[in-house]
């Protein structure tokens, strides 16, 4: 027994789980009388003794966009904060095992049982890649398997946090996330997306088919070289009885280019359905073990299957219908919920901030009109409150419908209209749409540049986001030209010891090293 107390309610006991991140220890919440997981992250290793505040703020904020997600294959987050050095993340305790240790006790693993674990973890992308959310560390480490053969996933929305908006390597040059699971745009430093967790969802079934990972090496920047360069090997090569569709899905999972992958994790939960084990009574194909704790294949027949408007309904909500809000969120008093929205946003209270800012949007469209300025002001302040949740389907629309409302009033060049295109770019960016962000980057660049007497770093923002979004897309010698162009200006501009060009050094010389 340990005998800590984490934020004076959370007894640890034993550590189950380390890493250079920190420790996960099973705990006892003392309020409410049952068992939980702690996840300590200590926020000094993290940053290297920099920015310690920023971290907190975007760890709680990862931790409150996680806890919206609601699907029984992810774990539950009960709570979240700091406690001295360290941030702490509780989590519900899922008992089971691990899937890497899951698959060393069942050598050689049957197919069906790989099938029946990427399903279910098709099920959990879909629901999380619908906030959207990006897991960005998904390996066998961080998959559950309970004992009903239930599969649960960890650790989501905690590799983000090490993870700026822009920068996708750390101080260091290293990139986030696990080598032997990453896909080449996150090798790389590009922007991740919905689509690189299907690379590495494409890596773990390889490991569960084959006994290993498609890519390995003795050195981390060895096995990110592989990554990049070398084609994988075909599965029925290892191991002739899996079927022929599972070895395709799963080469296509791996495609270099994340365009060539499944479109999302709906796709690819197609893909496996013919190939999942079949109910109770009906004929089992081979290597089916039919009872028995830990059984993947249990808790089939598709009870798990994700639901297929699940993205059209989460962006279903266009800015002319804002959700109905009752209660207190019903404010009919609109500077009585501004102030409250302020109140709210200064506690960090983001999310009951939203919901108060979407209930007061249809009573001021009734009492001034659907574009007066008081409406105008609400969207906008929706829009990024959006943003600071998190919500980027529901932010993208608002910020679009405002842009071309102030362009019609001022022209293309309307300075309103381009500081809200580009944050809608920044939505598209954040929802994995790279070719759409990028587009949009270049329409409003040249307007930034010619106003760059105004504000110069923001020229400088828009081609580092665009080079990012490059590598992403596998244009890596455009992404280097890019880079490079950008550090001499960005030396010109700041200096050559200020951070962001050194970042961009860090940067050039990373993608030196792995190109090379």
């Amino acid at each position: 027994m340990n005998g800590r107390i984490v934020a004076d309610r959370y007894e640890l006991a034993t550590v189950i789980g380390q890493g250079g991140m920190g420790q996960v220890w099973t705990a006892y919440d003392r309020r409410l009388d049952r068992r939980v997981a702690v996840k300590l992250l200590r926020a000094d290793r993290l940053t290297g003794g920099h920015d310690a505040d920023e971290l907190r703020r975007r760890f709680e904020r990862e931790c409150r966009v996680t806890a919206q997600v609601d699907h029984p294959g992810l774990v539950t987050v009960h709570d979240a904060g700091s406690d001295g050095a360290e941030l702490f993340l509780v989590m519900q305790f899922v008992e089971g095992a691990d899937l890497a240790d899951h698959l060393a006790e069942h050598d050689p693993y049957p197919w069906p049982w790989a099938v029946s674990v990427a399903a279910q973890l098709c099920a959990v992308l879909a629901a999380v890649h619908a906030v959207p959310i990006v897991h960005r560390d998904l390996k066998p480490r961080n998959v559950m398997v309970r004992p009903d053969g239930a599969v649960t996933v960890l650790d989501l929305g905690v590799a983000s946090v090490l993870d700026s908006d822009t920068t996708r390597l750390t101080r260091t040059g290293s990139p986030i996330g696990s080598p032997a699971y990453m896909a080449p745009e996150q090798a790389m430093g590009g922007v991740v997306g919905p689509r690189t967790d299907l690379y590495a969802l494409g890596i773990l079934m390889h490991e569960l088919l084959s006994g290993n990972v498609p890519f390995h090496g003795s050195t981390a920047l060895g096995v990110l070289h592989r990554h990049l360069h070398e084609p994988p090997v075909p599965l029925r090569q290892v191991r002739p009885e899996v079927p022929e569709p599972l070895e395709a899905l799963v080469l296509r999972l791996l495609a270099k280019d994340p365009q060539h992958r499944p479109e999302n994790a709906q796709a690819a939960y197609q893909a496996l359905v013919p190939l999942l084990p079949a109910a109770d009574g009906a004929a089992h194909p081979p290597g089916v073990r039919q009872c028995g704790p830990m059984n993947p294949a249990r808790p089939f027949l598709r009870p798990h299957a994700p639901w297929p408007d699940r993205a059209a309904s989460s962006g279903a909500r266009a800015s002319s219908e804002p959700v109905a809000q009752t209660g207190a969120a019903a404010v009919l008093d609109i500077a009585g919920a501004v102030d409250e929205v302020k109140a709210l946003l200064d506690a960090g209270r983001i999310t009951q901030a939203v919901d108060i800012l979407g209930g007061a949007l249809p009573t001021a469209a009734d009492k001034h009109g659907e574009h007066s300025p008081i409406v105008r002001m609400l969207r906008k302040q929706y829009a990024a409150t959006l943003m600071e949740d998190g919500q980027y389907r529901k932010a993208l629309p608002e910020l679009r419908r405002l842009a071309d409302e102030h362009a019609a009033e001022g022209g293309p060049a309307d300075r309103q209209s381009l500081r809200l295109r580009y944050e809608a770019a920044q939505c598209l960016q954040q929802l994995g749409e790279a070719t759409a962000a990028l587009s949009e980057y270049r329409a409003v660049l040249p307007y930034f540049e010619s106003d760059a007497a105004t504000d110069p770093a923001l020229p400088l923002e828009v081609r580092h986001r665009m080079g990012h979004l490059l590598l992403s897309v596998g244009d890596r010698a455009a992404a280097c030209d890019v880079f490079g162009r950008l550090l001499y200006d960005a030396e010109r501009l700041h200096g050559p010891h200020h951070p962001f060009p050194l970042e961009l050094r860090r940067t050039l010389a990373w993608l030196g090293q792995v190109q090379g």
